[in-house]
């Protein structure tokens, strides 16, 4: 069992199923998403890089700004289109 923390300022911690992961990436649509904190991009540039040459199909995002959450359209277009997501904070 893990914990996962959401740091909305909930009084008491949802508990939340870990969806099981995948194998392999290999020919799986990861989704890159910047919260746009300053160097994440960086971080993400090099993501992309190990995951094309494992195979994956990469798919970048940006959220306008790091201080709110991602834009609704965002999420959606992110689920619809994406198997895996990895979201980075930089600085």
């Amino acid at each position: 069992m893990r914990t996962v923390l959401d740091p909305t300022g909930e009084q008491q911690a949802s508990v939340r199923e870990l969806l099981p992961r995948p194998a392999s990436l290999r020919g799986r649509t990861v989704g890159l998403l910047d919260i746009s904190k300053p160097r994440g991009d960086v971080v993400l540039d090099r993501l992309e890089e190990l995951l094309a040459a494992g195979g994956a199909v990469v798919r970048r995002y940006r959220k306008p700004t790091f201080t709110r959450t991602a834009p609704v359209d965002l999420r959606h277009e992110i689920a619809e289109q994406c198997e895996v997501v990895i979201e980075a904070l930089a600085d």
